[in-house]
């Protein structure tokens, strides 16, 4: 569909980085729909703006996102960044998968 969407690429990318919080930019991209140098511009606007913080794990970057945040849009400042998330469907915490166990 082209034209505009009800949610922003700022969203999308925060959505996906509080789902997948070692998701490369490359993937995000991807999986976006959009370039990695507007994935990167994104994230750089968003650790500016203090949503997100980013800690180096080898050449890894892993993502937070500050959930409890209010929203920017003077008309949602009574809303957080998680209302935001869980109403998207996404606000539950990254899945930490087991190691599978073997049978024996």
């Amino acid at each position: 569909m082209a034209g505009w969407t009800f949610v922003t690429n700022h969203a999308v990318v925060l959505s996906y980085l509080s789902q997948h919080p070692s998701i490369t930019a490359r993937e995000l991209a991807t999986h976006a729909g959009i370039t990695e140098r507007a994935v990167r511009k994104i994230i750089n606007d968003l650790e500016k703006a203090g949503f997100i913080l980013k800690a180096r794990e080898g050449r890894r970057v892993n993502y937070s996102v500050k959930k409890h945040l209010p929203m920017r849009h003077r008309t949602q400042r009574d809303k957080s960044v998680g209302d935001l998330l869980k109403v998207l469907g996404l606000a539950r915490e990254p899945s930490r998968k087991k190691p599978r166990q073997s049978r024996r």
